[in-house]
């Protein structure tokens, strides 16, 4: 099995620094529901938001995680004032030093993470974001399918509805309106209490002018290319075509020939 992977938000490029020069990164502790499907993990890659200017919105950097121990942030940050926060407890992540991957891992669509989940042998095969993501095999071929096709869809965006928090296997951003594109499992999603609540989150979603379509493990690994990806195409369609990527990632996409790019108007 290949080494797990957990890649964190680098808030600023002074946490980045951090991990340069005193060789940790740190996880609040009541953060640790959200990471512990990885933990503990071998590897820490970092996502840069748009506070680092050119590599914004790209993985680059990575390193080795030798340690792990719990400490309050006084620990962490002896020089800020002492209030509330300074006994709150945080995972510390000890690490080897800080390195660069041959090619910066891309968000095309610039996306807002925390964390994801992921393993050493995608961590360097992946061309762009949505190839890190591995929830399950059904959702791993579809989204071959999406990439083969030049399909730009989002893997697990996190949608917020009210006071829920959904996470879409599949978002698919077209000119007129949002997809959802779910892969169901036979045996999860024929629980019950399960498909009660699909259904609960289903109708939040429309409520809020997302299509949702749902396709089942013997739809998607028999007619993929058939029923799914064309009932995907139409819906697509219907809305006007894919919606167009950021402005800063046509280069970036046309030189990794990722996706389909619509034409700007």
């Amino acid at each position: 099995m290949s080494a797990p992977v957990l890649v964190a938000l680098a808030k600023s490029p002074a946490d980045l620094e951090i991990a340069r020069t005193s060789q940790w990164y740190r996880v609040p502790k009541r953060s640790f529901k959200w990471v512990r499907r990885s933990w503990p993990p071998q590897w820490l890659a970092f996502y840069l938001p748009r506070a680092f200017g050119a590599e914004a919105y790209t993985i680059a950097y990575y390193a080795p995680v030798i340690g792990v121990r719990e400490v309050p942030r006084c620990i962490l940050f002896p020089n800020e004032p002492k209030d509330a926060r300074s006994a709150q407890p945080y995972l510390q992540l000890l690490l080897g030093p800080l390195q660069t991957l041959p090619r910066p891992i891309v968000s095309l669509r610039r996306r807002r993470i925390l964390f994801i989940h992921t393993s050493w042998d995608r961590l360097t095969t992946a061309r762009e974001l949505n190839d890190l993501y591995s929830e399950s095999p059904l959702e791993d071929r579809l989204w071959g399918e999406f990439r083969d096709l030049k399909i730009a869809a989002e893997r697990q965006e996190a949608v917020r509805v009210g006071r829920s928090t959904y996470f879409l296997d599949f978002a698919i951003y077209c000119q007129g309106g949002k997809i959802d594109v779910e892969a169901d499992g036979d045996s999860f999603h024929a629980n019950p209490t399960k498909a009660a609540a699909d259904n609960l989150r289903d109708n939040a979603l429309v409520a809020r002018g997302w299509r949702v379509l749902r396709f089942s493990t013997r739809q998607i690994n028999s007619t993929a290319r058939d029923y799914c990806l064309r009932t995907v195409g139409d819906t697509i369609n219907q809305l006007g075509g894919l919606a167009p990527l950021p402005e800063a990632s046509y280069q970036v996409g046309h030189q990794f020939g990722l996706f389909a790019v619509p034409n700007r108007t």
